[in-house]
Parts: C-alpha cells; sequence; structure tokens
C-alpha cells in the first residue's frame, strides 16, 4: 500500500489553514483519509476567540480517529460526531451562530476489504481511480453552480448562500450539514487508487488548464504530489507577472494532496 500526503500554504508568512490525514487501524483492514480546507473569514470579528487552523485541527483529528474506530457509523454521521465534538469544545467562548464562525470544506474517504465509502462537502475534490486506469471525479459542485452575483461580496456571500438552501455548505458548527454532504459506495474491486485535493492543488485543471483530470492523476501517482503542487505554483507565479492587475483571487492559495494507492482487492475466498 503506498500514502502520500503533501500540503503547502499559499504564503509563509501566514499559518497553513487545510488538514490532511491518512489513517490506517491496527487491524491492517482498511484505512481512512481526511482533507480539510480552512474557510478564511474577512479580517473582522467573526464570533469565535479561536482561528481557523485551530478549528481545523480539531475536526480533522476527530474525522481520523472516528472514521477509523467507528467502522459501522455512516460517514455522513461520522461528520456530525465530529463537528459535534468540535462544537462543544469551544460553546462556552465562542458564539457558533454566526456565519462565519471558523469552518471548512471536507472530503473524507474510507475503505475496507469489501467497499470504499466516500463524503464531500464543499469544493474540494475526490479522485477515484479505476484498476482499468480510468479517473472518475467525485465532487460538490453547489459552490461552482451559485450565480456569479451571489459571490460578489463576503457580506453577500453570508446572507444568502453560505449554509442555506439554495446555497451551498461547509462543515462549522451545525452537525445537521452532515446529511447535506454528498455521499456513495463504490465496490472495492472497483477502485485501485484515491487521490484528494483541496482547490488550491486543484487549480492545475480547474484555474489553469493545464491537463484534465486523468492527466492530474497520472502526474500524482508517477511523479508525485509534491510535482502538482509546484507546478500549481508555476502557473501562479506566471499569471501574477503577467496579469498583476487582471487575476483572479488569492495569487498563491494553500495546496494540499492525498494519494492512496489501495491493496490489490481479493477476489476470491
Amino acid at each position: 500500500m503506498r500514502t502520500e500526503l503533501v500540503s503547502e500554504p499559499g504564503d509563509p508568512d501566514r499559518p497553513n489553514e487545510d488538514f490532511a490525514s491518512v489513517g490506517l487501524p491496527a487491524s491492517g483492514q482498511g484505512g481512512s483519509l481526511v482533507l480539510l480546507d480552512g474557510v478564511t473569514p474577512p479580517r473582522s470579528d467573526y464570533g469565535c476567540v479561536h482561528p481557523v487552523p485551530w478549528f481545523c485541527a480539531r475536526l480533522g483529528g476527530a474525522l481520523t480517529e472516528l472514521s477509523v474506530s467507528q467502522g459501522d457509523l455512516p460517514l455522513s454521521e461520522v461528520l456530525a460526531r465530529a463537528i459535534r465534538r468540535v462544537a462543544d469544545a469551544h460553546a462556552d467562548t465562542c458564539d457558533l451562530s454566526h456565519p462565519r464562525t471558523p469552518q471548512a470544506t471536507v472530503v473524507l474517504a474510507r475503505w475496507s476489504p469489501a467497499q470504499v465509502e466516500y463524503l464531500i462537502l464543499s469544493d474540494s475534490a475526490l479522485l477515484v481511480e479505476s484498476p482499468a486506469g480510468e479517473v472518475a471525479v467525485l465532487m460538490d459542485d453547489r459552490l461552482a453552480r451559485l450565480p456569479r452575483a451571489a459571490l460578489v461580496s463576503d457580506a453577500v456571500v453570508d446572507s444568502t448562500v453560505r449554509n442555506m438552501e439554495g446555497g451551498f455548505f461547509t462543515a462549522a458548527a451545525d452537525p445537521s450539514v452532515a446529511s447535506r454532504a454528498v455521499t456513495g459506495v463504490l465496490p472495492r474491486s472497483s477502485v485501485r487508487a484515491l487521490t484528494a485535493l483541496t482547490d488550491g492543488a486543484a487549480r492545475w485543471v480547474e484555474r489553469f488548464r493545464a491537463g484534465d483530470w486523468a492527466e492530474l492523476f497520472a502526474l500524482v501517482r508517477e511523479e508525485g504530489s509534491a510535482s502538482l503542487v509546484e507546478r500549481v505554483r508555476r502557473l501562479e507565479r506566471s499569471e501574477a507577472a503577467e496579469r498583476p492587475e487582471g487575476r483572479r483571487g488569492k495569487t498563491h492559495d494553500d495546496a494540499t494532496v492525498v494519494f492512496v494507492e489501495l491493496p490489490e482487492a481479493r477476489t476470491g475466498p
């Protein structure tokens, strides 16, 4: 079994708000991966005394533990319990009803000898490679489907589309959001490898159009996750140099990649 994890901050002077882990139970049967992309609040009061990295570390740690230790729980319940655990840890000190309370996107995958389960909430991505080398993209595309007018400013996002019907959802303080996640189960025999990406790494496809998802997967498999992140950084630097006044959003974003090549699935007793 091969696993690889790379996470690089977008700005060396700011803490990385991504979280990633691979959990392998002592039984040697199955495992899980967790990927979070913290949502950076605007530079104003957001009702919480804790920074986003604190939230992501707590939530990611809870997801890693629960996804491995509670293998009988559906992933949506794993996420709900993890959110509740973190909310309980700071409910006495923070206003968790604030629309900008710390939050994150979520990718969660768990495999056993029989199946691969997945859960995706907001705009991080999970790529699934079949034994034949075909790559499927699993995403929660609600944010991408929003009309551009809904994303004019942080204030508009908070009041009309974030964690609201008709908008998109992130993991924050309300455990019920877990029921909004994109979930599914695949036969273990249909999955050879997984790659999870925060949107800072997915820019290679989504923003720069340097290749398609299958080409990205091949790049990670053949050259490693660090190579993908470095290619993204080169493209970001080139865009910033060519269009200093016209670039979109952050020049650099936190970029995280988790690659897991699963053991060969058993086909008989």
